[in-house]
């Protein structure tokens, strides 16, 4: 309820700021709940989630930089090469399991990483600056509160689905398989098959994110899809509660919340210490594995019990 009406409350209180985290906050939601299907109940531990941030970025970028900004274009295509490299991905990672898997995704998001970094076109390290998707007539991005509803939108969209997801024949499946695999085959499921198909839909909403996060900033680069912010991105999944609905999003207001209170706090004791705020965030995390193994909706969960 709270994020539904933040654009009225920050224009009110002329927070224009609080509206540009919140924006992110609602956009790496999406991107978590995403990983969240995968790795939350099909237990696929991805270390290149982040990967889909950058395929559905550039892919708007690179399209804008040639002079096509129409929107009705540019995302659907984004959706598409994220989905399509998910394909790609989960057929040869999927053939493996525990450790090799998260070597995998993450050598073939490293990959994707070290060429867009090569590219000097799109602005190599420096990443590049991007005109804004155009809806004509329908929405205007450039507007920030027309944005984030829209962003809201997406993410309401994006739980619904996941809601249906986890619900389904399907989505039982996914979470038999991630207790018993063998069980599952024997029962005469394509394991293979059923985890495929969740992790092109996971990657299809990762690349959505990365649409939303590139005409947020009006900027893509590489560091969109470094293994940091694949970590982060588990990270989030894991302090929200893996496996729940509402984990991913709750993980991810308390991470921007507490990176966004924690760098002027350490800046205070000592000049640039801002950067090292992981350091305090490490051992928080640390205590919520030890004390609340389901995360920050378990804790909510016990309150309303």
């Amino acid at each position: 309820m709270g994020l539904a009406v933040l654009p009225l409350l920050t224009e009110a209180f002329d927070q224009r700021y609080i509206l540009s985290i919140a924006t992110r906050v609602v956009i790496w939601s999406i991107a978590a709940v995403s990983l969240n299907m995968i790795l939350g109940y099909g237990g696929m531990v991805s270390f290149g989630h982040a990967v889909f941030f950058g395929i559905g970025g550039y892919t708007v970028g690179i399209l804008a930089h040639h002079g096509t900004n129409i929107g009705w274009i540019q995302w659907p295509l984004a959706v598409l090469a994220a989905a399509a490299w998910a394909a790609v991905v989960g057929a040869l990672s999927l053939r493996t399991r525990g450790l090799y898997f998260i070597m995998i995704t993450l050598a073939f998001a490293q990959l994707v990483f070290y060429v867009s970094a090569g590219l000097s076109e799109y602005g190599a390290d420096d990443g590049l600056n991007i005109s804004r998707s155009r809806f004509p007539g329908v929405i205007d991005l450039r507007d920030k509160s027309s944005f984030y509803w829209l962003c809201f939108a997406l993410l309401c969209i994006t739980l619904w689905f996941c809601h249906r997801f986890s619900n389904s024949r399907f989505g039982l499946v996914i979470r038999g398989a991630k207790s018993n695999d063998l069980r599952m085959t024997a029962l005469g499921f394509p394991v293979f098959q059923y985890r495929l198909v969740a992790f092109v839909i996971a990657g299809a909403f990762g690349g959505l994110a990365g649409i939303l996060l590139a005409n947020e900033g009006a900027y893509i680069s590489p560091a969109m899809m470094s293994w940091v912010k694949s970590g982060d991105l588990i990270v989030i999944v894991v302090l929200g509660g893996m496996g729940t609905l509402f984990g991913p999003l709750w993980g991810t207001i308390a991470f921007f919340v507490v990176e966004e209170s924690l760098k002027p706090l350490m800046d205070l004791i000592g000049h640039g210490w801002g950067e090292y705020w992981q350091i305090v965030f490490g051992p928080m995390l640390v205590l919520i594995a030890l004390y609340a193994r389901g995360g920050i909706d378990s804790l909510l969960g016990r309150r309303r019990g």
